[in-house]
């Protein structure tokens, strides 16, 4: 029996229409928590450091880079401050289906 990676099993299944949308539904999620952690280890800091900055707790940052919440912008806009990014939010148009 061959072993099958994630990504194979992944690729095969975003040909079923309901994984594909379940997936697709998360994308932004996940695009969020990723820019979370990138902007914060880009700074060299650790989720307690960024809780410190924020004067708040780790848990809390951790929760925020998870993508299990959505956090308001007034916390993004902490975050950004706390790992000396700039906040942007912009509207771009859809990619037809």
């Amino acid at each position: 029996m061959t072993a099958t990676s994630l990504d194979d099993l992944h690729e095969r299944w975003l040909d079923d229409p309901d994984y594909k949308d379940a997936y697709d539904a998360l994308e932004e999620e996940f695009s969020l928590a990723a820019a979370l952690i990138e902007a914060r280890t880009r700074a060299g800091l650790s989720q307690e450091e960024v809780a410190q900055r924020m004067h708040t707790k780790q848990t809390v940052i951790a929760r925020l880079e998870s993508g299990r919440t959505m956090p308001s912008t007034r916390t993004l806009k902490r975050f950004a401050d706390a790992t000396g990014t700039t906040l942007k939010i912009s509207f771009d148009p859809r990619h037809p289906a």
